[in-house]
């Protein structure tokens, strides 16, 4: 893919708002078509009509993930229309909250269906596609994967699950010359914050943290430069590589300081 997107075919899960909206925004400046894929059709045909408005040429596609047979209709309505798919950004995702004791096996499962399993769908359904294009899959993780913070088991082992799967994917495309890329947002403005543990939008939720994070569009840039360079991972933010960094180099500290974290509650 070299270092430049112009006509690349860019497949987006989660792509109705946040960081998904933001890189369907990003691409098409920089000469993409994103295929946009999220459960919400009317924020799609709202994004869509935004980026022909800019110049831009997308196709939405409501699909939900989870459902088996939905993320492969959505393939072939890119391949119909696009001839292909050169990259794939597999961003759907929400957060169950709650402490291991509070939760239901319901809980952990909803959690892993979409953030998991759906994204397992996105990428069987469309790795013929980037294997042909010799292109890139990026799969969005989190902080969590690294630096696991209590009160949210279930979501700390889903993007756990995530970063072993793009590792695992990049060993076995390296011969077919397909990126992986993991992607680990930091702080950044989604509505991410705003969904319950069932996936459904609650505007009155609050987000404690709103005030420390990044706007999207700026994580995107970032987002679209790695998947450029064909990189194997990116950390998004100064927070979050900083965070990352002591996760890496000093696990001992990072612990202890999670751990008085935990003890005042």
């Amino acid at each position: 893919m070299g270092g430049h997107m112009r006509g690349k075919v860019v497949l987006i899960t989660g792509a109705s708002s946040g960081i998904g909206a933001a890189l369907a925004r990003e691409v098409v400046q920089r000469g993409a078509r994103p295929v946009l894929v999220a459960r919400r059709s009317e924020r799609l045909e709202e994004l869509s009509r935004e980026l022909e408005n800019a110049g831009g040429k997308s196709l939405p596609v409501t699909c939900d993930i989870r459902k088996e047979g939905e993320i492969e209709r959505a393939v072939g309505a890119a391949r119909e229309v696009f001839g292909g798919i050169d990259v794939v950004v597999a961003n759907a995702g929400f957060g169950v909250l709650g402490r291991v004791e509070a939760l239901t096996l319901d809980d952990v499962q909803r959690q892993f269906e979409t953030n998991v399993l759906g994204m397992m769908r996105t990428i069987q359904a469309t790795l013929g596609d980037v294997r042909q294009s010799r292109g890139c899959l990026a799969l969005v993780g989190s902080m969590s994967a690294y630096m696991p913070l209590p009160g949210f088991a279930a979501y700390n082992m889903s993007k756990a699950a995530v970063k072993a799967l793009a590792d695992t994917l990049r060993l076995e495309l390296l011969r077919d010359g397909v990126a992986v890329l993991h992607v680990v947002p930091g702080l950044v403005h989604s509505e991410l914050p705003k969904v319950d543990n069932h996936g459904v939008f609650d505007e009155s939720r609050v987000d404690p943290v709103v005030r420390l994070r990044v706007p999207a569009q700026e994580a995107a840039r970032e987002i679209v430069d790695a998947i450029a360079a064909r990189r194997d991972e990116a950390v998004i933010t100064r927070h979050g590589r900083v965070l990352a960094a002591m996760a890496r180099y000093a696990p001992g500290l990072t612990g202890a300081a999670l751990g008085m974290a935990a003890k005042r509650g």
